[in-house]
């Protein structure tokens, strides 16, 4: 009597059991691809055509995204964040203004109080800090990291992807709006924590809750949002899936580094 085999026969073939669960695994991929594009679509969130783009020949702020290994922060001009804040009242963003007057531009970011201050660099990446940081229920408490910053942004950002986004005064007027309600008050002036991380910086206390689905990354999205720009949530977890969303969904440059 022949020997039985566990391979079915297909028309004749015999079909490799690692050639079935390697269809089935392309499968799978293909449904989780179809998955993710579908997810970032429903999440994807319109700019606001009236902000942005700035209409032709209209006055601009030049703000950037400076976009690292595992976080993103915003450059901006000092002089027009200092005029937007006073324009709108808002003195305790005066008042972090005037304390970096010596630097023309301020690189501002936004992250887990614990993780944030104790992991300064990729290679200082603790990861029960990371885990804990995106897990705990409620999220955690947040910090704002303001950097003030002389050199040319690639200069002073090696390595960095960096995105230059000119942007409407209305629309830089409203993320100016956004930022200063990150900030936390103790007093009516803005919380310090201690230095920052390096050049001449200073840690903030800020407002909202840290979580994996609230990460530094989507709070520089938010502000963007906040100025007329299109962003796509579930793409903007990751600091070089927001630079390359900003490059695809608001026409930005694609992002460069030294």
């Amino acid at each position: 009597m022949a020997a039985r085999s566990d391979r079915p026969d297909h028309g004749g073939l015999i079909v490799p059991r690692t050639s079935r669960l390697a269809r089935r695994a392309a499968s799978l991929l293909a449904l989780l691809v179809v998955a993710v594009v579908l997810a970032a679509w429903l999440t994807a969130r319109p700019g606001d055509p009236g902000l942005y783009p700035p209409a032709p020949g209209a006055e601009t702020v030049t703000v950037r995204l400076v976009a690292g290994a595992w976080h993103s922060g915003l450059l901006l001009p000092r002089s027009d964040l200092a005029r937007a804040a006073a324009e709108a009242g808002d003195g305790a963003l005066v008042e972090v203004t005037e304390r970096f007057g010596a630097y023309p531009a301020l690189e501002i970011g936004w992250g887990d109080a614990g993780f944030y201050r104790a992991v300064p660099t990729i290679d200082a990446l603790d990861w029960r800090l990371a885990l804990r940081a995106l897990f705990t229920p409620g999220g955690r408490p947040a910090v704002l990291h303001v950097v003030g910053v002389a050199a040319e942004p690639e200069a002073a950002f090696p390595g960095a992807g960096i995105v230059s986004l000119p942007l409407s005064r209305a629309g830089f007027g409203r993320l100016v709006a956004a930022l200063g309600r990150s900030f936390a008050l103790r007093d009516g002036h803005p919380a310090i924590l201690g230095p920052g991380l390096y050049g001449p910086s200073l840690f903030y206390e800020a407002r909202g809750r840290f979580s994996l689905l609230n990460v530094c990354n989507h709070w520089s999205a938010g502000l963007l949002h906040e100025a007329g720009l299109p962003v796509t949530p579930l793409l903007d977890t990751l600091p070089r899936g927001l630079a390359l969303d900003l490059a695809w969904r608001a026409g930005g440059p694609r992002p460069h580094a030294p």
